[in-house]
Formats: C-alpha cells, sequence, structure tokens
C-alpha cells in the first residue's frame, strides 16, 4: 500500500513540474502556485544557482556558467533535440518491454505492434522535417520578392533595414538572434527542433504538433485495453463482488482495482498518466496554433499586437487626461475620446485562404519568383 501510495504522489508531483514548467506563463495561471513553480523552474533556480557558484568560486565560476547558459539559450545548439530523441526512444522502449508481452489481447490485436513502430517512425520523420528544413531564409536573392509578397500594414511592419544583414526586412520577418538570419513570416524559434518556424516550414510544425498529439491518445487507449483485457482474464471483477462482497458500483470497485492496477501493472500506469498530460499539452499547443494559422497570425505578431494594443490604450488614456485638463481649465464640458483599439490583421484573408497559404507557402508559388519590388 505504502509503495503504491508512493506512485500515485510520483505521478502528481511529475504532473505538476510538467504543467508548471511549460504552461505555468499562461493568463490562466497567474497569481498561482503554479506560475511561482514555473518562475522557480525557469528563472529562480538559476538565479539561486549562480550565486551559489559565485559564493564558492568566486568570478572565474559565475562566468563558466553564464558562458553555459549563452551555449544553451542564445546560441545554435542540439541539446532539445537530443532530450526529445531520449524522450521519444525510453517512452517506446519501456512500452515494448513492459506491454508488448500482453499483445495480442482480449481487446488488442497483434497488428498493433507493428502500427506502434510505424507511429513513432513517422514522428520521426516529421521532427526530422521540422528541424532541417528551410524556415524561408530571407537573403539578397530572394527579399524583392518576398518585399512584394507582404506588404507593410505601416502598424506593426514598416520598411527599414536589418541592421544585422543589411537588407530590406520584409513585413512579417524577423532577423532570429539565434539561427542569426532573417526569417520570413517568422513564428518563432522553436528550441526543440534547433531550428526557426517560419513560411516554409510552419506546416511541419503544426503536422508534427498534430500527429505527436494522435500517436499519445493512441498509446493511452491502447494501453488502457490491454490492462481492460488483463483485468477482464483475471476477473477482477468477478472476484470482488463474488468473494469480497463489494458492491457492484463505480465508487465501489474503483479502489481495489485501483489498488490491484497499481500492484500489478505500475509502469503502464505511469506511462498512461504521462502520455495522457503530453496529449492536453500538445492539444493546448496546437490549438493556440492553429487559431493563429485560420487568422494568419504569427506567434511574433500576436505578442506585437499585444504591445500596439497596450501602447494604444495608454496613449489613449493620456490624449482623454489631456483633453479633460484643458476642459477644465477653459470651464467646459470635457470631450469624450474614444479609448476602443481595434486590431485590423491587414494579412487575413479568410479561413481558407489562410490555410492554403500555411501548407503551399508564397516562396513555393510559380507566382513568387515573378514579383518585383515595389
Amino acid at each position: 500500500m505504502d509503495t503504491q501510495w508512493l506512485l500515485i504522489v510520483h505521478v502528481l508531483i511529475t504532473a505538476i513540474a510538467v504543467v508548471s514548467l511549460l504552461c505555468g506563463h499562461w493568463p490562466i495561471f497567474e497569481g498561482t502556485f503554479i506560475e511561482r513553480i514555473h518562475h522557480f523552474i525557469t528563472v529562480g533556480a538559476y538565479q539561486n544557482l549562480v550565486r551559489l557558484i559565485f559564493l564558492a568560486f568566486g568570478a572565474k565560476g559565475r562566468n563558466m556558467i553564464v558562458n553555459v547558459e549563452n551555449y544553451c539559450c542564445e546560441r545554435p545548439n542540439p541539446i532539445l533535440q537530443v532530450f526529445y530523441l531520449s524522450i521519444v526512444g525510453v517512452t517506446y522502449y519501456t512500452i515494448a518491454q513492459s506491454s508488448f508481452r500482453y499483445i495480442p489481447g482480449l481487446y488488442v490485436d497483434s497488428w498493433h505492434r507493428y502500427v506502434s513502430m510505424v507511429g513513432v517512425g513517422i514522428s520521426g520523420l516529421l521532427f526530422l522535417l521540422t528541424c532541417f528544413s528551410d524556415p524561408g531564409t530571407v537573403n539578397n536573392e530572394n527579399v524583392s520578392n518576398y518585399t512584394s509578397a507582404y506588404p507593410y500594414d505601416d502598424i506593426l511592419f514598416v520598411k527599414k533595414l536589418c541592421s544585422t544583414c543589411n537588407i530590406p526586412k520584409p513585413a512579417r520577418s524577423k532577423h532570429c538572434k539565434i539561427c542569426n538570419r532573417c526569417v520570413a513570416r517568422f513564428d518563432h524559434h522553436c528550441g526543440w527542433m534547433n531550428n526557426c518556424i517560419g513560411e516554409k516550414n510552419t506546416r511541419y510544425f503544426m503536422a508534427f504538433l498534430l500527429w505527436h498529439f494522435l500517436l499519445c491518445i493512441y498509446g493511452v487507449v491502447v494501453l488502457s485495453l490491454v490492462l481492460a483485457g488483463e483485468m477482464q482474464q483475471h476477473r477482477i471483477i468477478h472476484i470482488l463482488t463474488t468473494y469480497y462482497g463489494i458492491e457492484r458500483s463505480l465508487s465501489g470497485l474503483a479502489p481495489p482495482i485501483s489498488q490491484w492496477l497499481l500492484a500489478s501493472f505500475n509502469t503502464q500506469i505511469i506511462i498512461i498518466v504521462f502520455l495522457a498530460i503530453v496529449a492536453l499539452l500538445l492539444a493546448g499547443f496546437f490549438a493556440y496554433h492553429a487559431h493563429l494559422c485560420l487568422t494568419n497570425t504569427t506567434t511574433n505578431e500576436s505578442f506585437k499586437w499585444q504591445d500596439y494594443v497596450s501602447w494604444k490604450k495608454k496613449l489613449n488614456e493620456a490624449k482623454a487626461t489631456a483633453a479633460a485638463l484643458k476642459a477644465s481649465f477653459a470651464g467646459e464640458e470635457p470631450p469624450r475620446v474614444d479609448e476602443r483599439v481595434e486590431k485590423t490583421n491587414a494579412y487575413d484573408k479568410g479561413v481558407v485562404r489562410n490555410l492554403a497559404e500555411v501548407i503551399w507557402p508564397l516562396s513555393e508559388r510559380p507566382s513568387f519568383s515573378g514579383k518585383k519590388m515595389a
């Protein structure tokens, strides 16, 4: 019984840590312990480590930590790629070692062994496509075409040069300081892929998220069916109701069945919980990026819009205050100032055309090479 409770506590702590790390900065967790854990994991722990290293080893130790941080966070590196491959490899190996012996089973056919291999293989292919595909690098040869393909909206994007590349910055592009290149329709730099997500590879990134979500759901369903089959073959419900006199209801059977499953299939239970948590995170991440794709917006632009709306509201408030002050000196009624700030996305072409732009990027269309700089 003690071991079972330790497993439950372990699963809960793991779930909280994963959610806090990946989602703790979301607005829904603002002011909660999830946000505080996220801050500690991402900032607080590192700051305390730097202080400890400085006290123990002085400036040389601190500089070494700073150099490591610079490599991990400010330079292209394969750390998260190796971590991803380790997670997938260890998870699949654990499933194969612990659960393939029960396949085929009462509810699971033998072909699921091979389907799982194909599923993991496709996930690896999508990972490689996203990692090593060109995100839409802007250079001297194509800058005029990109400038014509993405007109300036004069709100978020205006004509200017990239100070690093020394070329005009097309609208919707951004210079990635990690990759040291300008990327067309820049979304974000993904550490997991060690690559930027931009105009040309957003489709691969979306396919990667969707496929991994479906793969996690598939794993949860198949492993659950494996456990259901084992429970049926061992006649657990019959034994509990007939020999132990437990009421045949969910509230009556759930505790002893849970204890039996944790005692007999603890590895499968942990993997099911892990896959379920990852599936929920992937679902949220995919839904967010799907919304961006359907509205022809990028992550970079969404942050720019937040900054613009915030600045515009403050500007309107300052204008309203100035107008009210001027009216009070003149003994007049203060004028009404419209403080509404409307977001006008000049790149939204409708759901169908927005989706087509992701699936078939503008730079890969025949008309792209014929565009000239305005």
